[in-house]
């Protein structure tokens, strides 16, 4: 039987339509009820080698107009996603009220992406048992998973601390801190707190690992893994640091990414690239060259290009930095 000439026109016509429409966007997590630590799961059509952006550390002496300058420098970017590496809000309280206030102040302006936001918890996020249970009831999870497009997000919480190391660490912070004010006498570089590993690496619990050990197990070829957390994990090289996951994720493809140090550095590790941020708007130091503000781009080439764009030079169609920051210089 054949096919009257007009009526193939019109199939070739609708498979040729069909062929060109660009899939959903496939997006997974294992997050059934509750609140979620991302702010919308609804992304923008687009290829396969979409691009996502990272912030870096806003706290540990937020420089006033920083972060909303990124929030617009975002927008004109235009990645599908932003993710975080914690140190979102001063913190180190156990006042609720406080927190809900600095919290409110970080969503507040985050809310201006154009794109879904997914936070993860820093040192001054994750401070004390309290913080870790507002950010249970505001964000769900410390620790979680996604996968977009085939590409794996491992997004890990490094102030995983037993409760009653936690509050040691807690209050041998507020020590050093009343040091460094001049409350107290002494001498910070002298203090516990000063001492305890935990400060510049953090530490990661057998319950973290065993919880990422199912999730590389549930997806074993995925296109690429990223590693994402606030301390450098990977700097700890006993059981509670990043070793014992290393090992898991040897087989793959993958790349680490942290904060923290509020300075650039990068190396290759096990044949990867781990990379420190430096910060979106967190306190510097003048003699640090690698102490700078910017906004970090990864386009899902095979393999990822990253690049990292300096904040001073974002500037829109006026050739200006986007209203919003007065001080993006070191103080």
């Amino acid at each position: 039987m054949k096919i009257p000439f007009l009526l193939s026109v019109v199939v070739l016509l609708f498979m040729s339509c069909r062929t060109n429409e660009k899939p959903t966007p496939v997006f997974e997590h294992d997050l059934t009820d509750g609140p979620t630590p991302w702010t919308s799961d609804v992304f923008e059509m687009e290829e396969k080698d979409f691009t996502f952006a990272i912030i870096s550390d806003l706290n540990g002496g937020e420089r006033e107009g920083i972060y909303s300058t990124a929030v617009e420098q975002l927008n004109m970017l235009d990645p599908t996603f932003v993710l975080s590496v914690g140190d979102l809000i001063d913190g180190g309280t156990e006042d609720t009220l406080q927190l809900e206030k600095e919290w409110d102040s970080f969503d507040k302006r985050t809310s201006k992406l154009h794109m879904p936001f997914f936070y993860l918890g820093g040192n001054h996020d994750l401070t004390n048992p309290r913080m870790r249970e507002f950010w249970k009831d505001r964000f769900g999870p410390r620790y979680y998973y996604f996968v977009y497009e085939d590409v794996l997000f491992l997004m890990m919480d490094s102030e995983d601390f037993e409760e009653q190391r936690m509050m040691e660490i807690y209050k041998a912070r507020a020590e050093a801190l009343k040091i460094i004010n001049g409350e107290i006498e002494g001498v910070y570089e002298e203090s516990d707190y000063y001492k305890m590993p935990e400060r510049r690496l953090g530490a990661m619990s057998n319950a973290q690992l065993g919880y990422f050990k199912s999730v590389l197990e549930k997806y074993p070829e995925v296109r690429w893994t990223f590693v994402l957390m606030h301390k450098p994990l990977w700097m700890r090289e006993d059981d509670k640091g990043l070793g014992k996951l290393e090992a898991l994720l040897s087989a793959r493809p993958y790349t680490v990414i942290n904060g923290h140090f509020h300075s650039f550095s990068h190396q290759v590790r096990n044949g990867r690239n781990y990379t420190m941020l430096g910060t979106t708007g967190g306190s510097q130091q003048e003699s640090d060259s690698l102490a700078f503000d910017h906004i970090t781009l990864v386009r899902l080439t095979n393999p990822p290009t990253i690049t990292h764009l300096k904040m001073e030079g974002i500037l829109n169609e006026m050739g200006n930095i986007p209203e919003g920051s007065t001080q993006l210089s070191k103080e």
